[in-house]
């Protein structure tokens, strides 16, 4: 029950900033807008599929979910240097509640923002097929890597590193290493091999996968993405148990 009452606390933060709204839901439809415009523009004879909604929807969908480590980081880092917090600290909650009642509201809100990403994408062009709500159930089990990198730099960072880290850094990390923006086997060789091993290529190919029916071929990705996952969930809760114990904020 008290990790519902805090998630419920978490929600109506994260809502009452209108630009966690815009960049956790709206900024996906304006990149597929874009790239779309972008893709239309392209000669057909030249052959280029590169911004076709097939293979822009699964990315921009897991692109959107990058923001959620912004979210949680922030959310964290300002609680800790809040005496909100610190009475929290004086409460029955575990590390694992508080990092659970983070966790929670952002899950449903990458659950609505993968919906209104897929759905957007099927108004520009893709095929409407019940595939649609297993693909945005994985995108929601790939923001959980994100919420996760968030909720560990909140631990350990103030607002201002966490915006810089978790916004501009992380974002454009899983922005190039997962092909959103350029086929990876277009580049190849070092930048590839770095993106087969780190987890964002993965969390494309899973979405892609479930989308279109190759369900085969999610085991391997999605064991990635939940295996990185959780390394970073646990070091998450390591360092926040560390800060409930006296470690300085």
């Amino acid at each position: 029950m008290r990790i519902v009452l805090f998630a419920k606390r978490n929600t109506k933060e994260i809502l009452r900033d209108p630009t966690n709204l815009f960049f956790g839901l709206g900024f996906p439809l304006i990149l597929l807008v874009l790239l779309s415009i972008i893709n239309a523009s392209i000669p057909t004879e030249a052959n280029n599929t590169m911004f076709s909604i097939e293979n822009l929807a699964p990315g921009l969908a897991m692109f959107g979910t990058a923001f959620m480590a912004l979210f949680s980081g922030m959310l964290l880092s300002k609680d800790r240097t809040s005496s909100f917090l610190m009475r929290l600290f004086a409460s029955p909650m575990t590390s694992l509640d508080f990092i659970l009642g983070y966790t929670l509201p952002l899950f449903v809100m990458a659950l609505a923002q993968a919906a209104i990403t897929l759905f957007a994408s099927c108004l520009a062009g893709l095929e409407l097929t019940v595939n649609l709500l297993p693909a945005i159930l994985v995108t929601a089990l790939s923001s959980l890597l994100f919420v996760g990198f968030g909720l560990l730099f909140g631990s350990m960072m103030n607002e201002k590193a966490v915006g810089g880290i978790c916004g501009a850094v992380l974002t454009n990390v899983a922005g190039w290493l997962s092909g959103v923006f350029i086929p990876l086997d277009l580049i190849g060789g070092a930048f590839k091999k770095a993106a087969d091993i780190l987890p964002f290529y993965h969390s494309v190919q899973a979405i892609k996968a479930v989308l279109y029916g190759n369900f085969g071929e999610l085991l391997p990705h999605l064991t990635i993405i939940l295996g990185y996952s959780v390394v970073i969930f646990a070091l998450a809760v390591i360092v926040f148990q560390r800060k409930m114990s006296g470690g300085k904020a």
